[in-house]
């Protein structure tokens, strides 16, 4: 067997092992992104579904929030405005999550229904809404024109 073909050969083995645990690792890191009322959806259809790791998209349902004794674990409910669950996180919460805030929370849902979080991450629209009326003002701001 002449060189150029053992090489071909020998790249073709290492592209397919490598192409293998690519997709494998893929598959078992990959975490699917829903909304409350899929995840219910997809639940009542496949029970053993509690046990995927998910991503949940959904605001913080005002007033539910509670911070337990100890600083570090928290209990709170979200919706998407159909389909409202409970869930508990334990770590740090960022400081832009309160009552009625955006949130993504990962981890697993129970099989009580309660959703066990493991990275909370709140989002933050006050930091792209457009200046005061006031602000504008004494910077000299016009109505329809564009500062370039």
């Amino acid at each position: 067997m002449k060189a150029r073909t053992k090489f071909l050969i020998g790249g073709a083995i290492i592209l397919s092992v490598s192409a293998f645990l690519m997709a494998s690792s893929i598959r078992d890191s990959g975490v699917y992104y829903l909304t409350p009322s899929e995840l219910s959806a997809k639940l009542v259809a496949d029970p053993t579904f509690h046990n995927a790791g998910v991503k949940v998209g959904a605001r913080v349902v005002p007033g539910s929030v509670q911070r337990m004794a100890g600083g570090r674990d928290y209990a709170f409910r979200v919706t998407d405005g159909s389909a409202t669950f409970p869930v508990l996180y334990h770590g740090i919460a960022p400081d832009t999550f309160t009552d009625s805030v955006d949130v993504v929370v990962e981890g697993r849902m129970g099989t009580d229904g309660t959703f066990r979080a493991t990275v909370l991450l709140a989002k933050c629209a006050s930091r792209y809404e457009n200046a005061p009326e006031k602000y504008k003002q004494t910077r000299g701001y016009k109505a329809g024109a564009s500062r370039a």
